[in-house]
Formats: structure tokens, C-alpha cells, sequence
């Protein structure tokens, strides 16, 4: 096996696939009703660090390509830390984490897009003081109009990535069991 071929998934115990799906059903029901989860905690913790993190980069004046970067890192650590674990679980070929995460990643997305439309109306609480992330950026890039319009769409993304995340854990997770049958069921 040359290093870019990757192994067959790990199979997904039923009981763990079963266990699975009904987390993800009753959490996307959660989603549809609430404005903020309680995964959103962590993520939000996640977003805080990233500012620091991208900002030893920034100009002590608030301007330039470092400034920007520190505002946009704690979305950007939000994002990146669930595909990096993602990534991890992928090449383990593990099913259950490789989803778990990939769900993580887009359910970031809602939350996100939540705090993109508020840009203009800034009428969410916010951690620290000051501006929101949003409404610094919209405002640099000239797309503060459009505050909602990106911020529904970044919903919608997110909506479509943590279906898609579930459908293929499903996926994965029967469609393994039916090869390992059906290779177990052929004669010698």
C-alpha cells in the first residue's frame, strides 16, 4: 500500500450507529428550535482563543491584513479545529469520529451565520467589547448591506452540511455491514 491509498473504513457497531443517529436526530431538533446550542459553548470558547491566536499578526493600530486576520481568526479557529479532527479520524478511517466532526464543522455554520446577519443591528450580546467580528469586517469589505443575506446562507450551508454529515454516517454505517455480509456470505 503506497502512502496515498487509504484503507477500508472500520465497521460501525449497530448499537453505536443506532446510538449515533438518534443523537444527531434529537440534536438537530434542539438546532431547529434554539438559537444557541450547547455544543455552541465550546465552539464559542474555540472562537475566542482563535483571536489571540491569529493575532500576533495584528498592527496595535487596527489596520492592515494582520488586524483582519486576528478579527476573522476566531472564526477561523471555530472552523478549523473540527476539520482538523475530522482529518484525523479520516485517515484512521474511523466512520462514527470522522462524522461526528464533520457534523462539529457545519453545525459552527448556524451560529456563524447568526452573527453574520446581526452585523448591522449588533443586538446580540457579544463576549467582549466592542464591535462584533461581523460588523468589522462587513464594514472593511463593504458588505455591510448584505449582512443578512450572507448570514442566511452560511445558515443554510451549515443546515446542508450537518444533513449531508448524518446521511453519510448512515451511509457508511449500513452500507459496511451489507459488504461485510455479503463478502462473508460468498463461498471459497
Amino acid at each position: 500500500m503506497t502512502i496515498f491509498e487509504l484503507e477500508e473504513w472500520q465497521p460501525v457497531p449497530r448499537p453505536v450507529a443506532i446510538i449515533a443517529l438518534v443523537f444527531y436526530g434529537l440534536f438537530l431538533l434542539h438546532a431547529a428550535t434554539s438559537r444557541f446550542l450547547i455544543l455552541d459553548w465550546v465552539n464559542l470558547m474555540i472562537h475566542e482563543a482563535g483571536h489571540p491566536l491569529f493575532g500576533f499578526l495584528a498592527d496595535e493600530n487596527q489596520v492592515g491584513f494582520g488586524y483582519t486576520l486576528m478579527v476573522l481568526g476566531g472564526t477561523l479557529f471555530e472552523l478549523m479545529v473540527p476539520l482538523v479532527c475530522a482529518a484525523y479520524f479520516f485517515f484512521r478511517r474511523e466512520v462514527t469520529g470522522t462524522a461526528f466532526c464533520a457534523f462539529w464543522f457545519f453545525e459552527n455554520f448556524p451560529y456563524i451565520g447568526t452573527y453574520m446577519a446581526d452585523a448591522r443591528t449588533a443586538s446580540l450580546p457579544l463576549v467582549g467589547s466592542g464591535d462584533s467580528d461581523w460588523t468589522v469586517l462587513f464594514t472593511q469589505w463593504n458588505l455591510m448591506l448584505r449582512d443578512q443575506q450572507i448570514g442566511r446562507a452560511v445558515t443554510v450551508i451549515g443546515w446542508i452540511g450537518m444533513l449531508a454529515s448524518v446521511v453519510w454516517f448512515t451511509w457508511r454505517s449500513w452500507s459496511a455491514k451489507r459488504i461485510n455480509s455479503d463478502r462473508l456470505s460468498q463461498p471459497c
